[in-house]
């Protein structure tokens, strides 16, 4: 039973092993990836990935369509031999890691709970900043571990799920948030089931991308999303842009709305020893690697160019001043100052 993961990216290189080791371990055993216009060396980890037979790699250049950037790669993906052939498919972003509670934590334990469902759907757990300001090359499920409680009444974003989707026919496309394209004759026969465990009525058939609110949703499973990241890297999305508005900059409100880090939450520490065995097997390879390394440091020196630009400059002071959830060891005021005498200087 094939389950793949469909993936869009860019200048992501520095994530790009620990997601697909934590993933391999989660039970996916095809990868479908698309790029755009990387400059971290991201499309080359991919090509090198794919000539080791780890995954698909697809150069997303465009034109894209008026959906952007990620539903062009989505409806590319929908042609390919990859996605007709898998039996399950779940499309995913780079900061989301899938985290099932049920049996040995695989995905084939959660089919197993819900051995009626064609539809799952994962929940996102928000996981904040916490105070995190330097970008580190360590494991980001390790970095980050306060989260939203598992209880929240709003916003209803933090509350949007992926859907795990059989691959019956129902759905003709795979979608961001849920699969689209829908065979009417075979509607009827699909079966919805939260990752809570509790059946779905018709609407999340057809057009809800968001859990019910106000109740528990990670019974069985849960999608941790780590949106924001290290001040620093989240400065770098900003200057990315967002993969389904990508003409839209992210400014302090996306990272307000987002930054939840009131409740620990280590669970997904249960795949770290496979998740680790796998990744240590990836970057024994001279090639990725050397180019992991130089993401790394792609992304430092990234940094430090934007901060010479007064809007991404702005934009780190306001995260800087921007109260933590919780109280962390950062001399905020240093950074202040050193970027302030930067913009005097220029």
């Amino acid at each position: 039973m094939t389950h793949l993961a469909l993936l869009t990216v860019r200048n992501e290189a520095a994530f790009l092993l620990e997601w697909l080791a934590h993933h391999r371990a989660v039970g996916f055993d095809d990868f479908l990836v698309f790029s755009n216009d990387c400059e971290d060396g991201t499309d080359v980890m991919l090509d090198r990935l794919a000539d080791l037979g780890w995954l698909t790699h697809v150069r997303n250049k465009g034109p894209y369509d008026k959906g952007g950037i990620q539903f062009t790669a989505l409806k590319q993906a929908a042609k390919m031999a990859q996605v007709k052939n898998a039996a399950w498919i779940l499309p995913l972003d780079v900061d989301e890691f899938v985290n099932i509670h049920t049996g040995d934590g695989t995905l084939n334990a959660l089919h197993e709970a819900l051995p009626d469902a064609t539809a799952i759907t994962l929940t996102w757990r928000l996981f904040g900043n916490n105070g995190q300001v330097r970008f580190v090359d360590q494991p980001v499920t390790q970095t980050f571990t306060q989260a939203a409680p598992e209880v929240l009444n709003w916003p209803w974003r933090a509350s949007m799920f992926k859907t795990l989707y059989r691959n019956d026919g129902t759905y003709r496309k795979p979608g961001v948030h849920r699969p689209r394209d829908i065979n009417e004759d075979k509607l009827d026969q699909a079966r919805w089931f939260d990752s809570h465990g509790r059946e779905l009525d018709a609407q999340f058939k057809t057009r809800r991308i968001f859990s019910t609110y106000g109740h528990e949703n990670f019974g069985l499973a849960q999608l941790n999303h780590y949106p924001l990241g290290a001040m620093e890297s989240y400065v770098l999305k900003a200057d990315r842009g967002r993969a389904v508005h990508s003409e839209d900059m992210l400014g302090l409100d996306y990272w307000v709305e987002r930054n939840f880090s009131t409740d620990r939450d280590d669970s997904i520490s249960r795949y770290s020893a496979a998740t680790q065995s796998i990744l240590a097997e990836l970057r024994a390879d001279p090639t990725l690697g050397a180019l992991h390394t130089q993401a790394v440091e792609w992304r430092k020196s990234r940094f430090e160019a934007l901060m010479e630009q007064e809007p991404f400059r702005a934009l780190f002071g306001r995260l800087l001043m921007t109260p933590p959830s919780r109280p962390v060891p950062v001399k905020a005021a240093q950074f202040m100052v050193r970027y302030a005498n930067m913009a005097r200087n220029r």
